[in-house]
């Protein structure tokens, strides 16, 4: 068990460093397509461009495949079944393919009606503009299936760095390429650098496959145990992930009506909340659950109940406090990172104004990244699909009341709702499934963050005030320093109120930051 949580510890070490690598350069992406363009009908265009694709991906290959795939796979290798493994995913890359070829071509022919049925308040000079952009990033649905695939196999085999790298290189590459070919085609360079991505994304894992010794072959055969099992797990998580893809589309449609600019706003603040999710919180649940889908397959149900309540417990002591420093923060972060050129004072405010509610729901999708992977772990992937169809429909109602009432925040706080709304039946529902799982140090943990939490903002906004009544922030060197300054007095501060409570996670987030698992 030692050896596991090590092992683990160094995953999700990794990970962490490469996603926030990663992370990184997305936002440089993000700075350089909006100091291009700004928040306007074009970025519009471009983000409803996205839709049909991820669509396509998340339904197919995205979280439902690595879901599946991953605790199937993982049981074949921890019981010595290789060749069945393998078979089993030649199979599945076999009809992952052909089904995907099939999807892009219909999404090619009616990308027209498809943008306007998400997208319906665009002006039709943008409608044409996202069908355009769409047609050229269907190429990168066609590699991240592949991909996917990858990714699934190689977090099989507990090997994480390649996928982590290829998504370094496809951030690198949108932004290569946008910046230098912008003004020969417009937005569209940012369109060809996804495409162009993706493929690289691709190449910089094949060799990592070939050293686990993958092995594959065409073939379309469906009597394989092991693709059977595949395919009941994928079910479902599609269906959760169709009903997701659902929840975003509805923002989108209401975001299209609000205005030039919100959808692009809204899509800003969303990444921006996602940066500590995307670190700490998929970087755990992604290290973890390998390791709990082993759990499962050799019986070990103690184990997996201890993983999984440290997991979540983790990632709340990290959560809490990330929503609640970005709250202090935000302002300045979205000015200091994206208001140059085209992206001006008021589209700063605009994102501001719908990032303070997203973050009241930061913690939730945090915490859901271990949860979910729990079920999945366990091959009870339908319950996360209840529990989402609950919490979308409650986006929806609220989104319809609040949306239209108050813009882009009121869109941001139903998804904020709908996220706590879903954790929790997530919880209620573990517990149902495997018993006991430290409940009351779950909510323990959670009080004591939220307390450490709010001293840490208090003393980061006495910062900021201080700070801004004694020098003028108006460069981008001055509002780095603020906003460096203010995060390390609410690391200094937030760290010694934890430790003095003595958590069983806080050691384990000291020990992963170390590198090890006590």
């Amino acid at each position: 068990m030692a050896h596991t949580g090590r092992h683990m510890a160094r995953a999700a070490f990794l990970l962490m460093v490469t996603v926030i690598l990663s992370r990184v350069l997305g936002y440089g992406r993000e700075v350089a397509l909006y100091t291009l363009f700004g928040q306007n009908y074009i970025t519009d265009a471009y983000r409803a461009a996205f839709s049909v694709p991820d669509l396509i991906y998340m339904l197919l290959v995205g979280g439902a495949l690595s879901s599946a795939l991953i605790p199937v796979l993982s049981s074949y290798l921890a019981n010595g079944e290789e060749e069945e493994g393998w078979e089993a995913l030649s199979i599945l890359t076999s009809w992952v393919l052909l089904v995907m070829l099939l999807l892009i071509a219909l999404a090619y022919f009616y990308t027209r009606p498809l943008i306007i049925l998400l997208t319906p308040g665009l002006p039709e000079e943008y409608i044409n503009l996202a069908a355009g952009l769409t047609h050229i990033m269907l190429v990168q649905t066609f590699f991240m299936a592949l991909n996917g695939l990858a990714m699934g196999v190689l977090n099989s085999c507990q090997h994480f760095a390649s996928p982590a790298l290829g998504s370094l290189v496809y951030n690198a590459v949108i932004i290569i390429v946008g910046c230098l070919g912008y003004k020969q085609w417009g937005i569209a360079a940012f369109a060809y650098g996804v495409a162009l991505g993706a493929a690289l994304n691709l190449a910089v894992q094949i060799p990592a496959l070939k050293r686990v010794g993958v092995r594959y072959r065409f073939t379309l055969r469906t009597d394989h145990p092991g693709f059977v099992k595949i395919l009941g797990l994928m079910i479902p998580v599609m269906a959760g992930l169709g009903v997701a893809q659902l929840n975003l589309f509805v923002t989108q449609n209401i975001a299209s009506h609000l205005g030039s600019g919100v959808l692009s706003s809204l899509n800003l603040a969303q990444r921006i909340m996602n940066l500590p999710v995307g670190i700490f919180a998929v970087s755990i649940g992604t290290a973890l659950f390998p390791t709990l889908a082993s759990l499962i397959a050799q019986g070990e149900m103690e184990g997996f109940r201890r993983y999984t309540s440290l997991g979540i417990r983790a990632t709340l002591l990290l959560g809490v406090p990330a929503s609640l420093g970005l709250f202090a923060i935000g302002q300045p972060l979205v000015s200091l990172l994206f208001e140059q050129g085209e992206f001006t004072g008021e589209m700063v405010q605009a994102t501001t104004q719908a990032l303070n509610y997203y973050l009241w729901g930061l913690a939730a999708y945090a915490c859901m990244q271990v949860a979910v992977r729990g079920f999945y772990a366990l091959k009870a992937p339908v319950i996360p699909v209840i529990s989402a169809v609950l919490a979308v429909l409650v986006n929806v109602v609220l989104s319809i009341q609040l949306g239209y009432r108050w813009g882009a925040p009121g869109l941001a706080l139903a998804y904020s709702i709908a996220g706590w709304l879903d954790l929790l039946i997530l919880l209620a529902a573990l517990r149902w499934k495997v018993g006991p799982m430290g409940g009351s140090k779950i909510v323990r943990g959670f009080v004591i963050s939220v307390f450490a939490g709010v001293i840490m903002f208090f003393a980061v906004m006495g910062v900021m005030n201080g700070l801004t009544s004694v020098i003028m922030v108006t460069s981008k060197g001055a509002q780095a320093l603020l906003i460096g300054a203010a995060t390390a007095v609410g690391v200094l501060v937030y760290a010694p109120i934890i430790m003095r409570f003595r958590l069983e996670e806080t050691k384990i987030i000291m020990n992963l930051l170390g590198n090890r698992w006590a």
